[in-house]
C-alpha cells in the first residue's frame, strides 16, 4: 500500500496490482487527494472544461438487446423510429440557436440500414449545418461493417468521408468478454471495440473512452478495462478522455443496485490515476447529479461533459438529470473553478466562436 501511494503521489506508472491494492483498500480521502494532485499536476490552472452539444439518436432500433438499455426497441416494435431530415435539421438548428458546437449522433443496431443510409445521413448534416458531428460507437461501426459487407476500415473510410469528424466511447460497457457475454451478447467483442478504435485512431479520427460500471462486473473487470484503455493510448495516443459511468439499473433486465457515490468516485478517482497517458477525465453529472458532479471536480475530473441539450438513453432509464449553460458554469465557479467552453479536441472556444 505503501509503495503505491507512493507512486501515485510522484505521478510514478501504477502496476496492475498497485491499482488493485488502492481501488480494493485504499482510504476514500487518500484516493481523493491522490487523484486531484495527479489533476492538478496534468492541469495546473483552475479550469474545468465543457462542451455544448445534444445527443441525437437516429433510430431506437435495436437488435443488440443489451440487458441494461431501456431505450431500445425491436424491429417492429411500434414505438420504434428512424429520424425523418425534418426531424434531424430541426434538432441540429436548434443546438446551433443554443450555442452548440457539436452533436453526438448514435443509434441502435438497426437490421435494415446500410452504409448508404449513414453516408447520406452525414452529408445532408454537413452539407446544411456547421456542426461537428461526434457519432456511431464501436459498436456501430462493427454492425454497419457487417450489414453492408465491408471491412471495419472501408467502414471507418467512407463515415469519416461522408463527414464524421470522431467517434465517441459508447458499446465499451466493460471490455472483459466474460462479462460483455452477459450484458450485451450480440455487440462486439472488447477485442473488436479496441481495434476500431485504434483503426479510427489510425485513420486520424479522434475518439473518446468510456466505461459503464456497476452492473455484474468485478472490482477486477474494472482495472482490466482501464488496463486496456492505456495500453492502447500508449500505442495511439488518440483518445481525447475518458468518461465512466455508473449503470442505471431502472427500466432494464438488470436488477443490480444503483452505485453509490462513494463507488461513483473511488472509481473516478482510480480511473484518474491509472490512465496517465489520458489527458482528461470527464465527470458524469448526467447520471450522478450535479453535487456529486462538484465533488468529482476533487477526485481527478477536469472536465464536465456537455450540457446535454437533450438525452434519451440514461433519461429512459429514469434518471433526467438537466442543466443549462448558465447552470453548468455556476456548478463549477461554486467549486472554485474556472468554467471554459471547449470542443471534441479540448480546445477552448467561446459562446460565440
Amino acid at each position: 500500500m505503501e509503495k503505491a501511494i507512493d507512486k501515485a503521489l510522484h505521478q510514478e506508472r501504477l502496476t496492475f496490482e498497485e491499482a488493485r491494492i488502492l481501488y480494493d483498500s485504499a482510504d476514500f480521502y487518500v484516493l481523493s487527494y491522490l487523484a486531484n494532485k495527479y489533476r492538478k499536476h496534468l492541469h495546473p490552472d483552475p479550469i474545468v472544461t465543457y462542451i455544448v452539444d445534444r445527443n441525437i439518436n437516429y433510430t431506437n432500433i435495436c437488435i443488440s438487446g443489451c440487458r441494461f438499455c431501456a431505450f431500445f426497441r425491436p424491429p417492429g416494435n411500434p414505438d420504434g423510429y428512424v429520424i425523418s431530415r425534418d426531424e434531424l435539421g430541426r434538432k441540429i438548428q436548434e443546438t446551433l440557436n443554443l450555442g452548440g458546437k457539436q452533436i453526438l449522433l448514435q443509434g441502435g443496431l438497426h437490421p435494415d440500414l446500410r452504409i448508404s443510409f449513414y453516408e447520406e445521413l452525414l452529408q445532408f448534416i454537413k452539407m446544411n449545418y456547421p456542426i461537428h458531428i461526434h457519432g456511431f460507437s464501436p459498436s456501430e461501426i462493427y454492425h454497419i461493417a457487417n450489414t453492408s459487407g465491408l471491412s471495419v476500415r472501408k467502414t471507418i473510410e467512407r463515415l469519416h468521408k461522408a463527414g464524421l469528424d470522431s467517434i465517441p466511447g459508447g458499446g465499451a460497457e466493460i471490455l472483459v468478454d466474460d462479462i460483455r457475454k452477459q450484458v450485451s451478447p450480440r455487440k462486439c467483442s472488447g477485442k473488436y471495440w479496441l481495434c476500431i478504435m485504434k483503426e479510427a485512431h489510425r485513420q486520424g479520427l479522434r475518439t473518446t473512452a468510456t466505461m459503464m460500471f456497476g452492473h455484474l462486473e468485478s472490482s477486477e473487470d474494472r482495472l482490466k478495462h482501464l488496463f486496456m484503455l492505456r495500453d492502447l493510448q500508449d500505442e495511439t495516443g488518440g483518445f481525447t478522455a475518458f468518461i465512466p459511468w455508473p449503470f442505471q439499473p431502472q427500466n432494464t433486465r438488470l436488477s443490480t443496485p444503483k452505485s453509490t457515490a462513494v463507488i461513483y468516485l473511488r472509481t473516478l478517482a482510480l480511473s484518474r490515476l491509472v490512465l496517465d497517458n489520458f489527458e482528461n477525465i470527464q465527470a458524469s453529472w448526467v447520471t450522478m447529479g450535479a453535487d456529486i458532479a462538484q465533488l468529482a471536480l476533487f477526485f481527478g475530473a477536469n472536465d464536465l461533459g456537455s450540457t446535454m441539450i437533450e438525452e434519451n438513453v440514461v433519461a429512459a432509464a429514469g434518471v433526467k438529470f438537466r442543466l443549462s449553460i448558465a447552470e453548468l458554469e455556476r456548478v463549477i465557479s461554486s467549486a472554485g473553478f474556472t468554467p471554459q467552453q471547449r470542443n471534441m479536441a479540448y480546445e477552448f472556444v467561446n459562446q460565440h466562436g
